[in-house]
């Protein structure tokens, strides 16, 4: 069937969108993508309700956001048999049993007309699981399409995504079954606190191009401090929350703009590099 995958990430800059032939196991075909960027005022209320639960403020003002704004891009992909919709991470604590994504289905059904599939953090969660990262089986799917169909080398291959939070997926399209040929994580912070750190100082939603910290100079003592974290010894699999590093703030308050964004890029660097073994 034709499935509309549908993903706002932690980086708060918009809703994604792409088509896929698929039958839940194999890709076929690859449709057409779409995004809808979140407008400065929209962005304000999720941010506003990070590291909210269910019922706390904020929260359904997010959640409601959630559902209009995707609801909005998927009116733009009419051949979609099915929507799947991640929602909004607002919060994500799977030591305790728990994640929240703002934003329901149900709603998004009843807005767009289509079949919705959701909430695929919470039941992994439920069933003993991290939660995240969330696309390992997609990322295996992925590589044996590349083997099968642009006659790659069939061998294992890393997949990294550095969203708000960073994370890889090391797979062996050689494998059939996903359980047995992924392994997955989160790195560490990657976008997040660079993009905080351009809100608060400069009114903008990103680092654009990493101009700014091109022109600093990254503070080792900082990173050093960063990496004798525990996280970066526990093994896989293992996830953060958005701001489960929010010590970086602090460490980079006294430096220029240019010094603090490049300190935070170089920081996301170097936690992929811990976590491929570098």
């Amino acid at each position: 069937m034709l499935v509309l995958g549908m993903m706002s990430g932690t980086s708060l800059d918009g809703v994604d969108a792409a088509v896929l032939d698929t039958d839940g196991q194999e890709i076929f075909a690859f449709g057409r993508t779409g995004y809808r960027a979140y407008t400065t005022g929209e962005a304000e209320v999720l941010h506003a309700a990070l590291g909210r639960w269910p019922g706390e403020a904020g929260v359904a003002e997010a959640a409601a956001l959630s559902v209009r704004t995707h609801a909005e891009l998927a009116a733009d992909f009419p051949e979609a048999e099915v929507i799947g919709y991640h929602g909004q991470t607002l919060a994500h604590d799977p030591g305790a049993g728990r994640t929240h994504q703002a934003g329901q289905g149900w709603r998004l059904a009843r807005a767009t007309g289509h079949r919705v599939v959701w909430d695929f953090r919470s039941e992994d969660v439920r069933q003993g699981g991290e939660g995240a990262p969330l696309a390992p089986f997609f990322h295996h799917a992925l590589a044996r399409w590349a083997v099968g169909q642009a006659r790659l080398e069939a061998a294992p291959v890393v997949f990294l995504n550095l969203g708000g939070v960073g994370n890889l997926t090391w797979c062996d399209p050689r494998e059939p079954d996903p359980l047995a040929a992924c392994v997955a994580f989160d790195t560490g912070p990657a976008n997040a606190p660079l993009n905080d750190l351009m809100r608060a100082r400069r009114g903008v939603p990103r680092d654009e191009g990493g101009r700014l910290a091109a022109r600093g100079t990254p503070r080792e003592p900082v990173i050093a401090e960063f990496l004798r974290h525990p996280y970066f010894a526990r093994p896989a699999p293992k996830s953060l929350d958005r701001d489960a590093f929010a010590a970086l703030g602090p460490a980079v308050a006294q430096m220029d703009d240019a010094d603090a964004a490049a300190t935070l890029t170089h920081a996301a660097a170097a936690a992929v590099a811990a976590g491929v073994g570098l």
